[in-house]
């Protein structure tokens, strides 16, 4: 019996996860393992929470401007319904999605899909932001990318706000946040309480 090879169901599908700070390049690694994707021939969908819409309503988009189009959705469960005879699957900002992501990460995978979720691991307080350490738990590979620390020069795992807000999700980019080490991100909480 021979077993048709684009046939989903045949084939194993996986969780990868790329995490990391603020401007670490999470989209950009996303996006090229997307382009490579469909460079193969496979069929690739993209999403993205609908709440994001800092670059673009629509596309992915990086900090460097490069982007892919996409389909904004306002919960995880949402992406089951628009992934139809897939091969690929890539969730930008998972941060923002739903505690309702990873098992839905886990159906598409067990499906024999490709998921390829970036998000930020951490909030501006340092504490695991949404679903992404049950992301990272299930995953078989996961990415952990660095931005540079804009006050001293070393690698940067820490996102650090510099406008008042306390409110857990606030869209913004370098006017509002800079990438920090953990030194110079704990002398700024610090000096900030």
């Amino acid at each position: 019996m021979q077993i048709e090879k684009n046939n989903p169901v045949d084939r194993l599908g996986w969780i990868e996860v790329i995490c990391g700070s603020m401007f670490s390049g999470k989209t950009e690694e996303l996006i090229r393992r997307l382009k490579r994707a469909r460079i193969a021939r496979q069929k690739v969908e993209i999403f993205k929470p609908g709440i994001d819409t800092r670059y673009d309503e629509q596309n992915v988009v990086s900090h460097d401007e490069n982007y892919i189009p996409s389909t904004p959705v306002q919960s995880a469960s949402q992406i089951l319904l628009l992934t139809n005879d897939v091969n690929v699957v890539g969730i930008d900002e998972a941060q923002f999605f739903d505690n309702e992501l990873p098992a839905v990460c886990n159906t598409l995978a067990s499906n024999g899909i490709r998921v390829i979720v970036a998000g930020l691991d951490m909030d501006y307080l340092g504490k695991p932001f949404g679903p992404m350490p049950a992301l990272m738990s299930i995953a078989e590979d996961v990415t952990k990318v660095h931005a540079i620390c804009m006050q001293c020069g070393d690698l940067a795992q820490y996102t650090y706000r510099m406008v008042k807000d306390d409110h857990l999700v606030m869209l913004g980019e370098a006017e509002s946040y800079e990438p920090l080490c953990r030194k110079c991100y704990q002398e700024k909480m610090k000096n900030q309480g």
